[in-house]
């Protein structure tokens, strides 16, 4: 299904530019222009059939269907929610007011929040093309993992004292009403018109959003792939030392990207010898727990619960690559 892609970058690399099969330059243009050739035609092909399917997602039915739940069922519907709904972290501020003035647990929401940027159904197909179901399903657990059990400890230290004055006041506001009026409207029933409408413009929007990070995931994927010799990274990261799972979780935390952008950059690491537990501490981290981000929830997060939430990603993210890597160790 694939393979077109591969002989589309056969033409160009060897034949069109007369690059050496093998050498360094060669295999790195040769990953750059496969993997972004599939990525985009994948991005708006699939991006825009999902919309069709999500035209009429009524995401304030969704806030109040959460808000009557049971913490548990919470936790693992806001972690399910949130692997369907393409929110990152430039989406995290409104999501979390909106979430929070409807009277929702702040570790409901965060579980939506923890999940959203790490799971999309574009960064899965993606997952699935490039690096097979099995690092798909073992990605998504871990993603989904960590949102649930992220938001049930939130809920345990009563994160909820932590929020900014405006948003705790919102939080408060709500929780005291035993009914809520907020987002009581259902979507609009919309024609195949419309639908197609919406699904262009989201397909547009997210394509807007996120093709630079494809490139820069897909360029430092290519430049390690072509450039990073053989075995280095097995070397100094993929020996079985017990640092190396923390060490790559504190490099993926300067860096940002969001999940699609960074898949290419997994393949690439997999590809260089790095384990797999190594490898999606690295890649959680800078997608979840990136500076950037932790700047923007500055906004409605006080100091302390950054804090918090910032040192129980760098610890799940550890137990995540930890577990992982003694599991495939064992195989």
């Amino acid at each position: 299904m694939f393979e077109i892609f591969t002989l589309f970058a056969d033409w160009v690399v060897y034949d069109l530019f007369g690059l050496v099969r093998q050498e360094k330059l060669g295999d790195a243009l040769h990953f750059f222009i496969e993997d972004t050739t599939k990525i985009f035609v994948l991005l708006f092909v699939m991006i825009y059939f999902i919309a069709l399917v999500r035209a009429s997602l009524d995401v304030e039915r969704i806030r109040n269907f959460l808000a009557g739940k049971h913490r548990a069922t919470g936790y693992v519907l806001g972690a399910g929610f949130g692997a369907i709904t393409p929110f990152c972290s430039c989406s995290s501020i409104p999501v979390f007011l909106g979430f929070t003035s409807a009277g929702i647990p702040v570790g409901i929401t965060m579980a939506f929040l923890l999940t959203s940027p790490l799971i999309n159904e574009v960064a899965v197909l993606l997952l699935v093309s490039l690096l097979g179901w099995e690092f798909t399903l073992l990605y998504v657990i871990a993603g989904v993992t960590v949102g649930i059990f992220g938001g049930f400890f939130l809920d345990q230290i009563r994160a909820e004292r932590w929020l900014q004055p405006f948003a705790a006041k919102a939080y408060q506001k709500a929780k005291g009403k035993e009914a809520l009026a907020f987002g009581q409207q259902t979507a609009a029933v919309l024609s195949m018109r419309e639908r197609h409408q919406f699904a262009k413009g989201e397909t547009m929007e997210i394509i807007g959003r996120v093709w630079k990070w494809v490139f820069l995931g897909v360029g430092l994927g290519a430049a390690m792939h072509g450039f990073v010799p053989q075995g280095w990274l097995e070397e100094h990261l993929g020996d079985g030392q017990w640092w190396s799972v923390p060490a790559a979780v504190l490099l993926g935390i300067p860096l940002y990207s969001n999940a699609t952008g960074v898949i290419p950059v997994m393949e690439s690491l997999l590809v260089n010898g790095l384990p797999v537990g190594t490898t999606l501490a690295f890649c959680m981290s800078t997608v979840a727990a990136s500076f950037p981000e932790f700047i923007l929830l500055k906004q409605v997060m006080q100091w302390k619960l950054l804090a918090t939430l910032f040192l129980m990603l760098l610890v799940s993210f550890t137990l995540v690559g930890w577990i992982l890597n003694l599991t495939y160790l064992i195989k």
